[in-house]
C-alpha cells in the first residue's frame, strides 16, 4: 500500500464523525446504510453528513451506490485490510507468523469481507 494513501485514510479517520459512520457502516455490512438512516443513528444534520460522506468517499473509505431517489453506503473492507497489512508489514521482524495478534486480526477483516461477498452473491 502506498503511504498516501494510508495516510488520506488515517487523516479521514481522525474526526470523530467519520470515524462513527465508518462503525456503523461495518455493523452494516453487506447491506449497507441510506444516507437518511445514518443521519438519524448518528444524531448529525444532513447537510453536516453529506460533508462527512464525500469526504469519506473521495478516501476511498466507503462506496455508494443509487438506489431509486437514495445514496446507499458500505465500508470498503478491502482498503482496512490493506491498511492493516500496511501497519503490521513489518510485525516481528518480518518473520513470517511471527505476530499472532497481527495475523489474528487480518483473518477477521478477511472473513468479513468474504461473508460478505457471499451474501451479495446470494441476493
Amino acid at each position: 500500500m502506498d503511504e498516501k494513501i494510508a495516510l488520506a485514510v488515517f487523516e479521514c479517520l481522525s474526526s470523530s464523525v467519520r470515524l462513527g459512520v465508518f462503525r456503523l457502516l461495518v455493523k452494516a455490512e453487506p447491506a449497507g446504510v441510506v444516507a437518511g438512516d445514518i443521519a438519524a443513528a448518528l444524531d448529525i444534520a444532513p447537510s453536516s453528513l453529506s460533508f462527512h460522506l464525500r469526504t469519506m468517499t473521495q478516501a476511498g473509505l466507503i462506496g455508494v451506490e443509487q438506489e431509486g431517489r437514495f445514496l446507499r453506503y458500505r465500508a470498503n473492507l478491502a482498503l482496512m485490510t490493506e491498511v492493516v497489512g500496511f501497519l503490521t508489514e513489518n510485525c516481528c521482524s518480518g518473520v513470517p507468523g511471527g505476530c499472532r495478534d497481527a495475523d489474528v486480526l487480518s483473518a477477521r477483516i478477511s472473513d468479513c469481507g468474504s461473508r460478505n461477498s457471499r451474501q451479495e452473491s446470494k441476493a
